[in-house]
C-alpha cells in the first residue's frame, strides 16, 4: 500500500516518487498502445515547452502546466484523452479537438489505437494554451 503525501492542494506525492516519476511508472504499468500514446503525447508536450511542470492530480492523473493547466494525459480502455484546460478558447486550426467539443471551457483530442498524431499542429497547439495561460495571468494581475 503507497503512502499518500499532499504537498500542495490537488497534488500528491505517492511514497517519494516525483509526479514525472509517477507518469513513467503509469506509462510503463500500461505496456501498450495506451502507454506508447502517452508516453508520445509527453514527449510533444515537452519539446513544445521545455519548462514545461509536471503534476500528478486526481488520484492518477498527469498533468501538464505552465502558468496554469495545458493539459492532462487521461489514459481509459480504448482511448488517451487529452484534455485541454481552456482548450474552448483555443483556435484549432487543424481541428485536431474530438471530443468534449459541447462545454464552454475545456476541448480534448482522444487518440485511439492506430491513430496518427500531427506533432506539428500538436505542438502548436500546446503552445497556444501556454501563451493563453500566460495571457490570462498577466491580466488577473498575479
Amino acid at each position: 500500500m503507497a503512502i499518500v503525501k499532499k504537498d500542495k492542494p490537488g497534488s500528491s506525492v505517492i511514497g517519494e516518487l516525483s509526479p514525472s516519476e509517477l507518469i513513467d511508472a503509469k506509462i510503463e504499468e500500461l505496456g501498450d498502445w495506451r502507454g506508447e500514446a502517452l508516453a508520445r503525447v509527453r514527449a510533444l508536450i515537452k519539446q513544445a515547452v521545455p519548462d514545461v511542470v509536471e503534476e500528478w492530480k486526481w488520484r492518477g492523473v498527469p498533468v501538464w502546466e505552465h502558468a496554469g493547466i495545458i493539459c492532462t494525459g487521461e489514459t481509459y480502455k480504448s482511448v488517451v484523452k487529452m484534455t485541454f484546460a481552456k482548450g474552448a478558447s483555443l483556435e484549432d486550426p487543424s481541428s485536431l479537438f474530438n471530443a468534449s467539443l459541447e462545454g464552454n471551457t475545456r476541448r480534448a483530442i482522444d487518440l485511439r489505437e492506430g491513430d496518427t498524431i500531427d506533432e506539428e499542429a500538436l505542438k502548436a497547439l500546446i503552445r497556444a494554451a501556454v501563451a493563453l495561460n500566460a495571457s490570462k495571468r498577466k491580466t488577473s494581475g498575479s
